[in-house]
């Protein structure tokens, strides 16, 4: 570097020594107005509602005069002796925990199994891909014809073996389950498609060093496949949870909560509260409720996946 350059960084840097406090709180506030659309956006969309559904949840509003009353803790209190609630609270938390690990054991089954170059691989890849791009009134159409009591693909194959026709959707012990049947077949696809990104990034030489060492297949699953993709079980795991818990469409679709409320979960209790019996202020209350469900559940996994870790 030339002498003429070396006094040019000298100046520049004396220049940044000596340059006062508020011209470089004045650079630091230029830096923020770059996070600044992010955090309008995330005002907007995020904060603002939750604490409008907040306000509204200690209120009691009448749809038809645009009326509000503030009530304070009431609506709380009436959901808390409130036996549909109540039920519809257990209906989800069933299904969560039904539906997520089967949605993390079988998502990585598959992509363990299809992990490999070929055309078979790449079409059974986009087969199970596939069903997640479906809306859910064509999903629950295609297993509502399936599972017909007495014209259906199922009553035809058990009329096939000799067995009577069952009535799953109609059974307070077998509606919720074959809900989470329903989601798992529509949307596997999701969590396969991860964790087989994961599974592309593990290095082939790991997988040689074994093969070197002698180890089994699941030697190798237990100790190097699984340590090396489990931030990718951990993100599986709490989007399943987050997805699930906001389960609506299948129920509202397939049994519209029944029989005896055995499969309502707690959106099709705020969809019905607000939009048929109009109790908006009830709804934003059960609202509130699911959301607090869904940031404790969140955080104890965050923090079981901490723990796991150290």
């Amino acid at each position: 570097m030339s002498a003429t350059a070396l006094s040019a960084a000298a100046a520049a840097a004396a220049s940044t020594r000596h340059r006062s406090p508020g011209a470089r709180a004045g650079a630091h506030w230029s830096n923020a107005l770059f996070i600044a659309p992010f955090l309008v956006v995330y005002g907007l969309l995020l904060v603002v509602p939750l604490a409008k559904g907040l306000w509204i949840s200690l209120q009691e509003v009448d749809m038809l005069s645009h009326s509000a009353e503030f009530v304070g803790l009431r609506n709380y209190h009436e959901l808390w002796a409130d036996a549909i609630f109540r039920t519809a609270v257990r209906n989800t938390f069933a299904f969560v925990l039904m539906s997520t690990p089967v949605f993390v054991a079988l998502g990585l089954a598959l992509a363990l199994a299809l992990n490999r170059p070929g055309r078979a691989a790449a079409t059974l890849r986009a087969i199970f891909f596939g069903s997640s791009v479906l809306s859910v009134t064509i999903v629950t159409l295609v297993w509502k014809l399936v599972l017909m009591p007495h014209q259906g693909l199922l009553a035809n194959m058990t009329h096939a073996l000799g067995l009577p026709s069952v009535s799953l959707l109609t059974s307070e012990t077998w509606a919720l389950p074959m809900i989470v049947v329903v989601t798992v077949w529509w949307i596997i696809g999701l969590p396969m498609m991860l964790f087989l990104a994961a599974l592309q990034q593990i290095p082939h030489e790991v997988y040689e060093a074994a093969a070197l060492d002698s180890a089994s297949r699941w030697r190798t699953l237990r100790h190097v496949t699984l340590p090396a993709i489990r931030r990718t079980v951990a993100l599986v795991a709490i989007v399943e949870v987050i997805l699930q818990f906001q389960m609506f469409g299948q129920a509202h679709l397939m049994t519209q909560g029944g029989p005896n409320d055995s499969s309502r979960p707690i959106v099709q209790f705020i969809y019905e509260a607000g939009f048929q019996h109009w109790t908006l202020g009830y709804a934003a209350a059960a609202s509130q409720v699911l959301f607090a469900i869904m940031l404790i559940a969140m955080a104890a996994q965050v923090w079981a996946r901490h723990k796991e870790a150290q």
